[in-house]
């Protein structure tokens, strides 16, 4: 087999994994449609890259990791609750994570941008890309929720929410 013929077929498996991988889960929470205008018009350019251009931001740079108050996690774009603070832990990563989200909160789907696939997470009300989910966390699941800080917003206990955004 020659090299050239060898380089193509990795090529063409790996464009049928990628758009194999494009169905997103998703569950029972109605989706919010805005053009990437209009949420770069109400996000920090930061936030607004992790969310809807699939950037990570730097490990240990979000206060959010340190974050150990009772409250409640929602997503910087739409402020969907994502995860109770008594599902994070301390993973070590740089990035704040947890164990279990709130019901309905992501849909998931397949992340082949480091070659090995991945389980990427996104909000499931406004499709905002949160982080990635691993085999490697604590009990009751087993999941490690690594989520960039700049794509989330905490809620200390006691405060109200934000209303969710229209």
């Amino acid at each position: 087999m020659k090299r050239r013929d060898l380089v193509q077929g990795v090529r063409w498996v790996t464009a049928a994994l990628a758009l194999w991988s494009l169905g997103v889960a998703t569950q029972a929470v109605e989706r919010l449609r805005k053009t990437r205008e209009e949420w770069k018009a109400l996000l920090p350019a930061p936030a607004f890259a992790v969310l809807f251009d699939e950037a990570t931001e730097p490990a240990g740079s979000s206060p959010l990791n340190g974050e150990k108050r009772e409250g409640t996690f929602v997503c910087a774009a739409c402020f969907l609750p994502l995860f109770d603070s008594a599902h994070k832990f301390d993973s070590g990563t740089g990035w704040p994570s947890f164990f279990d989200v709130l019901p309905d909160a992501v849909g998931t789907r397949r992340d082949f941008k480091l070659i090995l696939p991945r389980k990427e997470y996104h909000c499931a009300r406004c499709g905002g890309h949160q982080g990635h989910v691993f085999d490697d966390g604590p009990q009751p699941t087993g999941l490690r929720y690594c989520n960039n800080g700049v794509a989330l917003r905490f809620v200390p206990a006691g405060e109200a929410l934000p209303e969710l955004r229209a």
